[in-house]
């Protein structure tokens, strides 16, 4: 069944996450900012703010443009609340700007695409390559199950451009406004009726539509006693390129980017594989001239990290089994352990398909960090029936025996010894995995972007130890008594035990009897672990190599596409030059992500690298960083990984660090940004500081004299609308074109609006006929450009952003925070913190929560168990102890405490404890205890204690090592539990007797 199943269900990069965020774009025009934000943001902000569950609303407003993005409670029901958003939109729209339009898209992982194709032709333009995208390549991708859209991004749009020359409209008595009537009138096919005659019924069309060209030109504007003029008598007409603000490259040449969005719980490898197969069977449907070419394969990522996950599952495995014929020294009771390991994982995975999960990096990472864990159950019931053999055939205690059973070659084993001894770990053994088990109960509980993640691996991990502990039960007992039949398996491993034994029982009595020491250790321990943590780097979440990283740019303001397309050429030549890279892609004026407000003078890359061998990511970015600030001055950029983006875009706090300022005074806010960005700049480790100060390109500003005006027979409405018309142009129709349209544009010729200075004499035509030039009415003047506004909880606000290099977020947020309070900033002006590092510390509360509600159902788990007070506290006095070996192990490995390692350490709780466990299964807890009983306790169980251990360690040594893509995720996790576990040997064998008994005699002599 669990083959079955893992051939089934899907992988994917990560788990299916619900973040409760939701983004709305807004489009009104081109009105100017402070207008926009008065006008439409803050009716649709205070509309959306009555949203139920609605925490946060964020907003940007440009001219004509707004992106708000909507912040739910963790854990709210998207779908319900994205409708209720779109109600509360809809209703608003009646009192918002006519011909304003939004957007509403609710945020998910598969906001990136899945797949990203470039297209490129050296013969085809660009409209014919994008016409091929959209016509041809679009239908056919789309059709594949799984796909939830396909995005295409690039390339130009064709549109016939009637070209006016207003010399010739004069000339003729013609009117601006007669020319679109006549278009629109003459381009039609209208219904007039039906008829029927005798068998056949007949619609009858009436059909006047334009062609080509020549159709077009052929339109008559114009009928006198002089004879008809024709559209083309006053206008040049031609196809053309549609104007165009946006720019796409791929390898440094223009191209179309295809970009392939997965519906949730797709099989994102399928579906890549699925893709390249529908393209290469429709190959000869393809231009021999068009490549296609791949920017970024997720599922190349997703293959990488499985793959890494699995190594890291077979490689622990094998470890195990060398611990396993080590201690045992027996091949049939390693293959017993052989066989339990990949039944439960397998069993496990038919689990996860029941409950609608898949393969992911958490899923198959937490299969890997319970490697260990399912080892040791079956370890412990095998080691624990061979002891008891070895026990009950007297094989220790008479030479005779041993001489008998080493020329015996089959020695038949009753069952009901092998199966006696299997029942006497049931208890401890059913306590011990509940002590682990317990420890997840609490992350059901945990929201946020850890819940989100971990809560998959969190529910991989119990499942599979649920399953190990059922098979260990009932399984691993039948198995060994089957497969035990010769003494020799029972006495190769007790033999070179008895040293080990020995040396322990010494060790240990030393210990109890000089009751100093163990305190001193202890104390020891906990001023190690102090001065660790005092010292460990913090973070959020582990950062592993992609393979690829994202760079956002932003030219300086009001940067044209063009300007903006050179500075980006050279950018495109400093990454070729980089050995490490494969290919890059570049959007201007766009974005890879989710869409937001984005300028004609901004965009991002995505720059993909070569397999390795070769340099680590972050030595690549920085590589990049450094040559754009030093060879492109005024170049904005800002580098990240994709997951870094995707979940900066999900949550809409992309940077490490946030300065939030709010304030009324919108100068004075801007004044204040610059100032702290000045500040936290000087610090360092801080890269790519921006102030959060946006300025929109400059503009052009009309201001009509109402008075000339009136005069002159004209009103506001009739100039904006023909200088609509002369200048940007406005669609007056479309022609069809097979299966699409091409938009009809009408403007001016472009020697009358080339230059910023000629638009004041564009000449205006007035009701009576006359025309005359603008600046008789207007007057015309450059604006500066205005910065955009961002507002959060209905208050403005701006953001100084920074992100971080060669240091960990904690003590880079602490030097931020000292940096500011020591700046002199207005009283108004009040500042916040947010950014990745809010949610690091939000995830940092609700770990700490889940460990002390981890302790709090071990406690009462133990005294269930025990019902002593002394047995419970030397438990988790040892636990405790442990968990500054965590502390110890980060800070020596460089390892930052983020929230895989705080997974790790509260994990720890349960596997320290289901050791201790495994200890006290050899006393007898109902009397007092003395050092006899310890001692000989300790001596019985060294050995499983010792195998346990090892096992755990080892088979989480490739994931602490960090080998592969996918293994990265969990390092942190498998170097805390390892730390933890090291330490916790010691602390259970030799200091948690002298503990208890330290204990017991203190409970005994209080209630004397």
């Amino acid at each position: 069944g669990g083959v079955a199943m893992a051939l089934r269900v899907p992988v994917g990069l990560f788990p299916t996450i619900d973040f409760p965020r939701v983004q709305v774009g807004v489009e009104a025009g081109d009105r100017p900012v402070e207008r926009m934000v008065t006008q439409v943001t803050r009716p649709i902000e205070q509309a959306l703010r009555g949203v139920p569950d609605v925490i946060n609303i964020r907003s940007t407003s440009s001219r004509g443009q707004a992106d708000l993005s909507v912040s739910f409670d963790w854990g709210t029901d998207m779908v319900t609340a994205q409708l209720q958003l779109e109600s509360a939109l809809n209703r608003a729209l009646t009192d918002l700007p006519a011909g304003t339009r939004t957007e509403v898209r609710r945020m998910d992982p598969t906001v990136f695409p899945v797949l990203g194709l470039t297209l490129r032709s050296k013969r085809h333009d660009a409209s014919a390559t994008r016409a091929f995208a959209l016509d041809q390549l679009r239908p056919l991708l789309a059709a594949v199950t799984g796909v939830a859209d396909v995005a295409v991004q690039g390339g130009e749009q064709p549109e016939y451009q009637v070209r006016i020359n207003p010399i010739r409209l004069r000339a003729a008595g013609i009117k601006l406004d007669d020319i679109g009537k006549a278009l629109a009138t003459s381009n039609a096919i209208t219904a007039t009726g039906r008829l029927e005659d005798r068998d056949r019924l007949y619609l009858t069309l009436t059909d006047s539509t334009l062609k080509n060209r020549d159709d077009i030109a052929q339109t008559i504007v114009r009928t006198s006693a002089n004879g008809v003029v024709r559209l083309g008598d006053v206008a040049d007409i031609s196809l053309e390129h549609a104007p165009n603000w946006t720019k796409v490259t791929a390898g440094g040449e223009d191209a179309v980017l295809v970009n392939v969005r997965q519906s949730r719980g797709a099989n994102s490898v399928a579906l890549v594989t699925d893709i390249r197969a529908r393209i290469n069977s429709a190959k000869h449907l393809i231009p021999t001239d068009i490549t296609i070419g791949t920017y970024y394969d997720q599922a190349e990522l997703v293959r990488d990290a499985a793959a890494s996950v699995r190594d890291a599952i077979l490689i622990g495995a094998a470890l195990s089994a060398v611990i396993l014929l080590i201690f045992l020294r027996s091949v049939r009771l390693t293959l017993i352990v052989a066989v339990a390991l990949p039944a439960v994982l397998l069993s496990t995975t038919l689990l996860l398909g029941m409950l609608n999960m898949g393969f992911n990096i958490m899923t198959l990472g937490g299969m890997a960090a319970a490697v260990g864990l399912i080892a040791d159950d079956a370890v412990v019931v095998v080691e624990h029936m061979m002891r008891r053999l070895h026990e009950a055939m007297g094989v220790s205690n008479a030479a005779a025996a041993v001489d008998e059973v080493t020329t015996s070659h089959i020695h038949n084993v009753p069952s009901v010894t092998l199966l006696s001894a299997a029942a006497e770990m049931y208890r401890p053994l059913i306590g011990s995995s509940l002590a682990t088990i317990v420890i997840f109960v609490p992350l059901a509980f945990l929201s946020g972007v850890t819940g989100g993640f971990f809560k998959a691996l969190a529910l991989t991990m119990a499942a599979a130890l649920i399953i190990s502990l059922l098979v260990a039960l009932f399984a691993v007992p039948l198995i060994t008594d089957r497969l035990t039949r010769s003494l020799r398996d029972a006495e190769r491993g007790e033999g070179p035990m008895q040293r080990w034994r020995e040396r322990y029982a010494t060790l240990v009595t030393l210990l109890l009897q000089r009751g100093f020491v163990a305190p001193l250790l202890a104390l020891l321990l906990l001023i190690a672990g102090g001065f660790a943590y005092w010292h460990l780097e913090t973070g959020f979440m582990p950062l592993m190599d992609e393979g690829g990283f994202v760079l956002d740019y932003t030219a300086p303001p009001g940067t044209s596409l063009t300007e903006s397309d050179r500075l980006l050429r050279q950018v495109e030549t400093i990454i070729k030059s980089i050995p490490d890279v494969d290919n890059s892609s570049r959007r201007t004026g766009l974005q890879l992500g989710a869409a937001g407000v984005t300028e004609a003078n901004e965009g991002d890359f995505f720059i993909h690298l070569k397999p390795f061998p070769r340099r680590p990511i972050d030595a690549v970015m920085a590589d990049v960083r450094s040559r754009v600030e030093a060879e492109i001055p005024g170049l904005q950029i800002e580098t990240l990984q994709l997951m870094e983006d995707l979940i900066g875009d999900l949550t809409a706090v992309p940077q490490p660090i946030e300065v939030k300022l709010f304030g009324s005074n919108r100068a004075e806010l801007e004044r204040t940004a610059r100032i702290v960005a000045a500040g936290i700049g000087k610090l360092p480790g801080l890269v790519e500081v921006n102030n959060g100060v946006r300025i929109s390109g400059d503009s052009l500003e009309v201001h009509i004299d109402a008075e000339r005006a009136a005069l002159e027979g004209l009103d506001a409405a009739s100039i904006t609308s023909q200088l609509n018309t002369l200048v940007g142009g406005s669609i007056v129709g479309e022609i069809q074109a097979g299966e699409r349209t091409i938009d009809l544009r009408l403007q001016a010729i472009p020697q009358l609006r080339d230059r910023v200075e000629q638009l004041s004499e564009l000449r205006l035509q007035a009701a009576d006929g006359h025309d005359l030039p603008l600046r008789r009415i207007a007057t015309v003047r450059i604006a500066a450009g205005r910065a955009q506004i961002t507002r959060e909880n209905l208050a403005q606000m701006i953001a100084v952003t920074a992100r971080l290099e060669g240091r960990d977020l904690g003590s880079g947020m602490s030097d931020v925070q000292r940096a500011v309070r020591g700046l002199a900033l207005p009283p108004s002006v009040r500042v916040e913190y947010g950014g990745l590092w809010r949610e690091q510390q939000k995830s940092f509360v609700g770990l700490t929560l889940v460990l002390l509600a981890g302790l709090l159902l071990v406690t009462a788990l133990l005294l269930y168990l025990y019902e002593r007070w002394a047995v419970v506290g030397a438990i988790l006095g040892t636990v405790l102890l442990s968990a500054t070996g965590v502390f110890i192990g980060l800070w020596v490995t460089g390892t930052p405490l983020d929230i895989s390692s705080m997974m790790g350490m509260t994990m720890i709780v349960g596997i320290v404890t289901e050791v201790a466990i495994f200890y006290f299964a050899e006393i007898d807890t109902s009397t007092a205890p003395t050092a006899a009983a310890l001692i000989h306790a300790g001596k019985m169980r060294l050995r499983p204690i010792l195998m346990t251990t090892l096992i755990a360690i080892l088979a989480l040594a490739p994931l602490a090592l960090g080998l592969g893509t996918g293994s990265a995720m969990q390092t942190p996790l498998a170097i805390a539990i390892i730390s933890g576990l090291i330490t916790a040997l010691p602390l259970v064998l030799l200091l948690m007797p002298a503990l208890y008994l330290r204990l017991a005699t203190f409970v005994s002599s209080r209630q004397t």
